[in-house]
């Protein structure tokens, strides 16, 4: 059976200049998968195969559009059509480079929440210097997090990491200003009191607390923390591979010494620049709705949009939603027990 993919292939910086492109490389790299191209009918209208059909959609969201604009006004738009196609079942996962904030206002409200899930999170992976990566949720979705919250996304994100990564037990750390337990704040150390009970009971592989360097170390499969800290991380890891690229192209434009030292530098320089190259990483989920939706850098090229289609056609391909909804279940006592830990105690008569 196909696997079916429903792309806005006109959302981002380039639109089809870009999406349509990767679109064909993954058509030609995938013979067991489908694409429902979604978009302006005469702007998708030169692309013909086999295994493509085109969906039209009469607007578009713009990368500055307010949320509101995106999800009241424009409901039309190729980015709400690709999602509906997921909730509508014609596909099994959706793929989108637009404004992020408009494509998590218009998945939830389209897709809904799984049971369970309170908040829906972003998560995506970050180059490690083993030449892997970690994955880390939440990356912007969420700034203020209850202990629950980030428990839950512990869940959904071992789900993510076991089907994208093919790891039966995937390692989960906690991002804190340290390793030992008495550190963070109180909502740090009720979450990670949460993910220890976890790990007791069989349902979660916690490793601990981990620090911000190890993200980049690769000391665990998946990062947990807030949707504040994790932006800034994101940020920062797009910030050093584009200084690391800027490095290389201008290091033989020097002094005759400077190329020297460029021509002797350069293959590690070139290694760690293709180790830490974010279209290699491109692809962030959002978890916790009724459907699969992925969230492509808005100036994705070619290659890092493919990456994107991939991770979304693995997640699908491999049953991500019913993992996700299986694990949550099996962690509802825990979270109704971290629930009644937080319930304020009756007044006394």
């Amino acid at each position: 059976m196909s696997t079916v993919v429903a792309v806005d292939c006109m959302g981002g910086d380039h639109g089809p200049r870009v999406t349509l492109v990767a679109c064909r490389q993954f058509l030609d790299r995938h013979p067991d998968a489908e694409l429902l191209l979604v978009g302006l009918p005469e702007a998708l209208s030169g692309f013909d195969h086999p295994r493509a059909r085109i969906v039209a959609a009469s607007e578009v969201v713009g990368m500055d559009d307010p949320v509101e604009v995106a999800l009241r006004r424009k409901k039309n738009s190729s980015m709400r059509v690709a999602i509906e196609q997921v909730r509508d079942g014609h596909a099994q996962a959706a793929v989108s480079a637009g404004n992020t904030g408009a494509l998590m206002a218009i998945a939830r409200y389209v897709l809904k929440t799984i049971d369970g899930i309170d908040r829906p999170a972003i998560a995506g992976r970050m180059p490690d210097f083993r030449g892997g990566g970690t994955t880390m949720l939440d990356l912007g979705a969420n700034v203020d997090c209850s202990p629950e919250h980030l428990f839950q996304f512990a869940v959904m994100g071992s789900a993510l990491v076991s089907v994208l990564d093919n790891k039966d037990s995937p390692s989960v750390g906690l991002l804190n200003i340290g390793e030992e337990a008495i550190k963070g704040n109180e909502v740090i150390k009720k979450t990670a009191e949460l993910l220890r009970s976890a790990a007791n009971s069989g349902d979660l592989n916690f490793h601990g607390n981990v620090q911000g360097n190890d993200i980049y170390v690769g000391t665990v499969d998946l990062i947990v923390c807030d949707g504040f800290v994790g932006n800034v991380a994101l940020k920062t890891s797009e910030g050093l591979a584009e200084k690391i690229s800027t490095a290389l192209k201008n290091s033989f434009t020097r002094s005759i010494f400077a190329k020297l030292a460029a021509i002797c530098a350069y293959p590690v320089l070139a290694n760690f620049k293709d180790q830490v190259d974010h279209r290699r990483y491109n692809g962030a989920a959002l978890l916790g709705l009724n459907g699969i939706v992925f969230k492509s850098h808005g100036s994705a090229d070619e290659v890092a949009f493919g990456t994107a289609l991939n991770r979304a056609y693995d997640a699908a391909h491999h049953n991500l939603l019913d993992r996700v909804r299986s694990r949550i279940a099996q962690a509802a006592p825990l979270l109704a027990l971290g629930q009644q830990t937080e319930a304020p105690a009756p007044a006394s008569h």
